[in-house]
């Protein structure tokens, strides 16, 4: 690899995390065709890192200059030798750099996933204290659902391996039937199709820049498509009016960290939302070529001329 595709890795990186997100996130199709969109958010993420480091790689692969032996050295003395002090100094900064960033993304993920899962084991303990068992004894046959003690309509899952379901007896109490049918089929999407993983991801990839380089409106944006996501599967169930009606009920309920809740400050838009027509099935399939294109080209790009540049070096 040499610095022309160690230059495409790094404008295709800095295209994928700037103005590419920036572009997705003003957009108003994502909103008909949610899981699509979801798909090419991952594709995007995934591809912007994948470019990155192919960039800073393409440039520190230059270390590996042929010995008196033509096979690859590690040999500092004959890098300067050939490369000469000031490219040698350049190259080992940017292999420095691009192994710092790799570091810092897996200590964000790690980060993330063990303070997120700390803060469900103490709310799910909690919960398990609190719970009104004398309330709500139609919902017993669902042993994952708990039930506080509060007059307002509060409604949120905590997913993991000891998910939980929380509802408020203002939940019970002022909500219909259909709309609490609405409100459990919302949250056990979640559970079921483990959104929590994806937005752990985002949340990670969001700390790991510096607070000057990142920006929310791809963490934000994925955040309210797998909200929609949800929304969806309960409409399949209840219709479109019995979830709206739960939605603006629970729309000021506050929800602890960790958690996936029904109501948000997406409320109005996801209402608004639910009298649009059904998924534009164009739109969602060139989104997933869009998603499919931007894994595939620029892995087959990475990796081809690795393979032969490897190809090169070890069968001299």
């Amino acid at each position: 690899m040499n610095a022309t595709s160690a230059l495409v890795f790094g404008i295709l990186a800095l295209l994928l995390a700037g103005p590419v997100p920036g572009l997705l996130a003003r957009a108003s199709w994502p909103y008909r065709s949610p899981r699509a969109a979801l798909v090419l958010w991952q594709a995007i993420a995934l591809a912007a890192v994948l470019s990155a480091f192919s960039s800073g790689l393409a440039i520190a692969s230059r270390l590996l200059v042929p010995g008196a032996d033509g096979r690859p050295t590690t040999s500092p003395l004959r890098e300067i030798e050939v490369l000469g002090l000031p490219l040698w100094l350049t190259y080992i900064i940017v292999f420095t750099l691009t192994v710092l960033i790799g570091a810092r993304l897996i200590f964000s993920m790690l980060r993330v996933g063990v303070r997120t899962r700390r803060r469900r084991s103490r709310h799910r303990m909690l919960v398990d204290l609190l719970d009104r068992r004398d309330s709500g004894a139609a919902l017993r046959r669902h042993p994952h659902v708990r039930i506080l003690d509060s007059a307002d309509p509060i409604a949120y899952c905590l997913p993991g391996l000891r998910q939980r379901v929380v509802l408020s007896e203002g939940t019970l109490d002022n909500l219909t039937d259909d709309e609490l049918r609405a409100i459990l089929r919302h949250e056990h999407s979640h559970l079921r199709a483990r959104h929590d993983l994806v937005l752990e991801a985002f949340t990670a990839v969001y700390e790991a820049f510096p607070r000057w380089v990142r920006s929310g409106s791809a963490l934000g944006s994925v955040k309210l498509l797998v909200e929609m996501l949800a929304d969806d599967s309960a409409v399949r169930v209840t219709g479109p009016n019995p979830l709206a009606r739960a939605l603006v009920a629970c729309a000021g309920a506050h929800t602890p960290k960790g958690a996936l809740a029904v109501g948000g400050p997406s409320t109005v838009l996801r209402v608004q939302r639910l009298a649009d027509p059904g998924p534009d099935l164009v739109t969602s399939a060139c989104a997933y070529l869009a998603a499919a294109a931007i894994l595939v080209v620029p892995t087959v790009a990475v990796a081809v001329p690795w393979l032969t540049e490897l190809h090169r070096l070890f069968t001299h």
